[in-house]
């Protein structure tokens, strides 16, 4: 059964104006055209219009929309499948934001009182999700599930002075990544050892001591060059960054 654009522009909530500029665009081209002119849309346009609007609603543009709806690979089910696995994960995240945010109302007018960990809750929560997203498949086919769910559960039962030791070890391995690599250092100097030892704390602030050894923590350094999302991370200032992470590492452990 066809609709109209019209009837299509008013379920959707888009104005006729609008579906006409993507029939404009090859983005949505109706079924057919009556006799009369007017445009006529199927099923498969409607579904069609669907998946525009909601990756229009995540922040895509529309070329962008088009490459990925015309893409003779794209797997319509497989997309939604994995789109409704980030919306529950930004759900959860929002959840234990608002969560947060209700507890420290109350505990400003006096009806409680919270602990400081649950205060960074959702931020450890929420560094957790980015490097499940980013990274999860890679360090998880690498280390195995166990280990990882195990860090992740460390991480969450930080402190907040851990937590906070986490953060500052961090930067501060960054920091000094960059001045070493732009002052020309060796990773076989001082410097290169001094970064390992910090990266060696920050590790073992996550990883369970069971499943810490010198072998997985170079084989880690070597994921940080290998894997382009790991490089751009340590070279996103100074480009050698990521290599002389793991050529201390290779040096000093």
């Amino acid at each position: 059964m066809m609709i109209t654009i019209q009837k299509l522009a008013a379920m959707a909530g888009v104005s006729t104006r609008t579906l006409r500029y993507y029939d404009q665009t090859k983005l949505l081209t109706p079924a057919a055209i009556n006799e009369a002119g007017y445009r006529l849309y199927s099923q498969q346009e409607i579904d069609r219009l669907w998946q525009i609007l909601f990756y229009k609603e995540r922040g895509l543009s529309l070329g962008t929309i088009k490459d990925i709806l015309d893409d003779p690979d794209y797997d319509a089910r497989a997309a939604l499948t994995s789109h409704l696995k980030t919306l529950k994960e930004e759900r959860s995240h929002l959840d234990l934001l608002i969560d947060t945010v209700e507890k420290t109302i109350s505990e400003r007018k006096g009806n409680l009182k919270m602990k400081n960990e649950e205060r960074f809750e959702v931020f450890k929560q929420q560094l957790v999700d980015e490097n499940e997203e980013k990274y999860g498949e890679e360090i998880r086919e690498k280390y195995g599930d166990e280990k990882i769910d195990k860090a992740n559960q460390k991480m969450l039962k930080m402190t907040e002075a851990e937590y906070k030791q986490f953060q500052e070890l961090g930067e501060k391995i960054l920091t000094s990544l960059e001045q070493a690599v732009q002052d020309g250092a060796s990773p076989e100097d001082e410097v290169g050892k001094e970064i390992a030892h910090l990266h060696t704390q920050w590790l073992k602030m996550t990883w369970p001591a069971s499943a810490y050894t010198k072998e997985a923590h170079q084989g880690l350094g070597e994921m940080y060059v290998a894997d382009e999302r790991f490089q751009a991370f340590y070279d996103k200032n100074v480009e050698g960054c990521a290599a002389f992470l793991r050529d201390s590492l290779k040096s000093w452990l």
